[in-house]
């Protein structure tokens, strides 16, 4: 038995400020802060709402909005403050909020929720949204709240948790319509119209089996619609459709669907059964987390930083800061190396920072097209030597230009043509390394099994410092003193 969820707007249907305004009249607050957008104007009402104690007001504002709005709204309360909403909500809270949360903020929400109210939203949810609410619990509640469950939800859980994090089986969908291959159109057409609410509340193509329910390929409703009831199915499937094996990694899942312009796979076990589908919906969200997650781990920070209390941020990002002040010493190291070398031509001074500066940023600029590469599966071991090849060319010329532009620059500024010489030919070294360096430790990582979105920054910037520094002194040593 579903639980009843309250009524959610259409996304369409999207309060305005007078609303709000009528809304707050109604409910006797004084201000309904129209200066301000929606967002803005809602979380204020809510919040004076909750300091007020009036959580039935609190609740109504939320719960009149579309549940992308609410999870918004939630995540960017206090965390006092949501907890008091939360718990006021209980029960009622609309399911489809739990997987729009941010990971941190769900933690929180799900704390306060308790077991039996987490297991009545998980009922009511897509099974791939339950699977995200639920995965997130810790072994102990985890268990409570599966076992809280109608017995058929239970298995489906139970059988998606057992796959591989990240992989098809977790993200699927176990809702689905499949139809065995001897029916006709007429057959499948007055299964949908009959079948009412054990279909999936949104599908797109109709999944043709067969008696060991094998899939066989797939019909579009498009297509369904267009033909005659007579016609058997056999007739019009679209067999030129290659099954997702559970165990697949959802990058490799989401490329695919990109190659194939996919709207809906099928997923299948080791046994090549039909046990779910994937939907373009779900796989939007996973290149948007994976481009995310991607580029947060090359700064060293995670997705739900904003939401950490200020000790968890400060002790996430203190061992990415230490390894970069390993890398900073390293690079102090060097330029001690030269320090008398430093002290008779004062002007290497200023123009240091120049030649580490810009191969640090000509190797940032490879290093994120090959991290990219390598995640979308442009850069292979078949390819790599055309592309270190072409990445030397390009450091080579941009080196020479950018040593021509700030040779003549330093020329004119201290007088002495060999400094300009110096700093363009060690622009020139540091500049072609960063490109093989951008490149280079990025495939390195890889191939040792380290994900280069993790490393390769911190890598990339002690190489290009130390060489940079290294050229620079080491011939200004030798063509200056």
């Amino acid at each position: 038995m579903t639980p009843e969820t309250p009524p959610k707007a259409s996304p369409e249907i999207k309060p305005t400020i007078e609303d709000i305004e009528a809304r707050a009249a109604a409910l006797d607050i004084e201000d309904a802060f129209p200066e301000e957008d929606f967002g803005d104007a809602l979380l204020r009402l809510i919040t004076a709402a909750i300091e007020d104690g009036d959580m039935t007001r609190a609740r109504e504002l939320l719960l009149d909005q579309h549940y992308a709005d609410a999870a918004d709204i939630i995540e960017r309360m206090q965390p006092d403050d949501r907890a008091q909403l939360v718990l006021a909500l209980g029960k009622d809270i609309d399911p489809d909020i739990l997987p729009a949360l941010d990971e941190e903020v769900r933690d929180q929400v799900l704390g306060v929720l308790g077991v039996q109210n987490i297991a009545a939203a998980v009922e009511a949810m897509d099974s791939d949204d339950a699977v995200t609410v639920i995965e997130q619990l810790d072994s102990d509640e985890r268990r409570r709240v599966i076992q809280a469950l109608p017995a058929e939800h239970r298995a489906g859980i139970e059988q998606a948790l057992a796959f591989p994090e990240h992989s098809a089986g977790r993200m699927m969908q176990r809702e689905m319509v499949a139809v065995p291959e001897f029916w006709t159109v007429g057959n499948a057409l007055h299964y949908l119209q009959t079948t009412g609410d054990d279909l999936p509340e949104d599908f797109y193509e109709l999944f043709v089996v067969d008696l060991r329910h094998h899939p066989l390929g797939k019909v579009s409703t498009a297509r369904l619609l267009r033909v005659r009831s007579e016609t058997p199915l056999r007739e019009i499937i679209d067999d030129d459709v290659e099954p997702i094996p559970a165990t697949m990694d959802r990058e490799e899942v989401a490329m695919t669907f990109r190659d194939r312009d996919w709207v809906s796979a099928m997923v299948v076990d080791e046994d090549g059964r039909l046990i779910g589908r994937i939907t373009v919906d779900d796989v939007l969200d996973v290149i948007d987390e994976e481009a995310e997650d991607d580029m947060l781990r090359l700064a060293g920070v995670s997705d739900s930083d904003i939401f950490h209390a200020v000790w968890q941020t400060v002790r996430s990002r203190f061992g990415w800061l230490c390894i970069n002040l390993c890398t900073a010493l390293m690079a102090a190291s060097v330029i001690g190396l030269f320090e008398g070398t430093i002290q008779q031509v004062v002007a290497l001074a200023a123009l240091m920072p120049i030649v580490a500066g810009l191969g640090g940023n000509a190797g940032t600029q490879t290093l994120a097209v090959s991290v990219r590469a390598l995640a979308m599966k442009e850069l292979m071991p078949g390819n790599a030597r055309r592309v270190i090849g072409k990445e030397m060319v390009v450091g080579l010329a941009n080196g020479l230009g950018l040593a021509a532009l700030a040779g003549t620059v330093a020329y004119f500024w201290f007088g002495t043509p060999l400094i300009g010489l110096v700093l363009a030919s060690a622009m020139v070294v540091n500049l072609v390394v960063a490109g093989l360096a951008g490149i280079l430790i990025p495939l390195s990582l890889d191939r040792l099994g380290v994900d280069p979105a993790i490393a390769s920054g911190v890598f990339l910037t002690a190489l290009t410092d130390t060489v940079g520094f290294f050229a620079f002194l080491g011939l200004a040593t030798v063509f200056l003193l």
